[in-house]
């Protein structure tokens, strides 16, 4: 069975950073992890491969320092990786980021079950799966949370949702994107950080994907940021220091003058 697992290398949510003039994320300088949603999906494509033999390519797009992202896949078990990176896929929004990947994806051929995280945390827009999906003319199901079986080319899974659960049967090739209840990621292991030292990430341009370029990039992209800012902050703050005594005290005294208890 050949899985390919979509992944993203996204800012360390404690380290975001906006520039205020291209209305971007400033990745430059700031540490980076994979999506942790990515994680998940990883997790159950080397599962299903241990089940049924077969092979797990991971993919993503992004600049060069990306690669570092795809060399943690395959110190967790990864058979193999490509990188999507051409500066003409800069400043893409989900629709151009999916056309870029189905193309990867189609360059790369014979496979049986994409499976992605079910959205980033930079963006958390959950699009990219679908659109993916889309792009490629698959089926696509979202929130899988268990995969019961895969055979005869088709698959049975559980599609969680508000209250309960789904058991769902798609054809196969599919793409799914999976939830953090389906399974617990596991670490990487001293002989995959061996292999992914000394790996070489196959790199592949907007040339290589023979990718349109009209529909990557900003060039692409039917969406555009236009503004993006903090919220300002909202009433008056007050810090309170001395002992934990004296500052409930202080917290106690000061809801009795609002009057809220």
């Amino acid at each position: 069975m050949n899985i390919i697992v979509l992944v993203k290398q996204v800012p360390d949510t404690s380290e975001v950073k906006i520039n205020r003039e291209t209305n971007t994320l400033i990745r430059d300088g700031v540490p980076s992890i994979i999506n942790p949603y990515d994680m998940y999906a990883i997790e159950e494509a080397l599962r299903l491969r241990e089940q049924r033999g077969g092979k797990v390519t991971a993919v993503t797009m992004g600049p060069p320092q990306a690669a570092e992202a795809l060399k943690e896949t395959v110190a967790m078990g990864v058979d193999d990786v490509v990188l999507l990176s051409d500066r003409a896929f800069a400043g893409a929004d989900t629709w151009a980021t999916s056309y870029t990947l189905a193309k990867g994806i189609k360059k790369i051929g014979n496979f049986d079950l994409v499976i992605a995280g079910k959205q980033a945390i930079d963006g958390d827009t959950a699009q990219v799966g679908p659109e993916t999906a889309d792009m490629l003319g698959i089926p696509f199901v979202a929130y899988i949370r268990k995969i019961e079986k895969v055979e005869n080319g088709k698959m049975t899974a559980e599609r969680m949702m508000d209250e309960g659960y789904d058991v769902v049967e798609t054809s196969l090739p599919a793409l799914i994107t999976v939830v953090k209840e389906i399974n617990q990621p596991r670490l990487p292991s001293l002989k995959g950080k061996m292999k992914a030292k000394s790996l070489k990430v196959t790199t592949l341009t907007a040339k290589d994907i023979d990718a349109d370029e009209n529909m990557i990039g900003l060039k692409g992209s039917p969406t555009k940021v236009v503004k993006i800012f903090p919220p300002a902050p909202r009433g008056q703050r007050e810090f309170l220091t001395g002992s934990i005594e004296d500052q409930i005290t202080t917290v106690i005294k000061k809801l009795k003058e609002q009057s809220l208890i």
